[in-house]
């Protein structure tokens, strides 16, 4: 069980802009990433606090984007049979692709990275051919957009949200 706190220091920002997060805080996003419909009581119960501080914490996470509550599915089994890793090089500012990349609804999400390319990009499709107009109508024809190389995933073999806490 984590140690309690209602210090409202608990919320301040660390020196790098970041919330700060104390061990209970920390507690209740393992209990959530556990089983993410947990009720605040029996959150309240393993963590040490009430229900009612701890759907206050919940909030103040959610408020300020240290988390989200949400359904994670396999594309696999809702349609999409094609994901794959795009790494993307880029001429000049990163941000105009990042941000057109960004507003592409196949897009999982994108890393800026320091190394072979300038950004990593998840693309989830409903198969090869959307795959394909994806990579060759929409995102190679960006401005900006230098070369891509695609990674195709063959096979998933872990995929984890547990890691916010370890």
């Amino acid at each position: 069980m984590a140690s309690r706190s209602t210090d409202p220091r608990d919320s301040r920002e660390s020196k790098n802009g970041t919330p700060h997060l104390d061990a209970v805080s920390l507690a209740i996003i393992e209990q959530l990433q556990e089983d993410g419909r947990r009720p605040y009581a029996a959150i309240g119960k393993a963590v040490g606090l009430s229900e009612a501080a701890v759907r206050q914490r919940v909030q103040k996470l959610l408020d300020q984007g240290v988390m989200q509550i949400v359904a994670v599915t396999d594309p696999l089994t809702v349609g999409f049979r094609r994901q794959a890793m795009l790494g993307v090089n880029v001429e000049g500012d990163l941000d105009p692709v990042a941000d057109a990349l960004s507003a592409m609804q196949e897009v999982e999400y994108i890393v800026i990275t320091a190394g072979s390319f300038d950004l990593m990009v998840e693309i989830v499709c409903e198969d090869d051919d959307h795959l394909l107009e994806v990579i060759n109508k929409r995102i190679r024809t960006l401005p900006g957009v230098r070369s891509t190389e695609s990674f195709v995933y063959l096979k998933l073999r872990k995929q984890t949200y547990m890691w916010g806490t370890r």
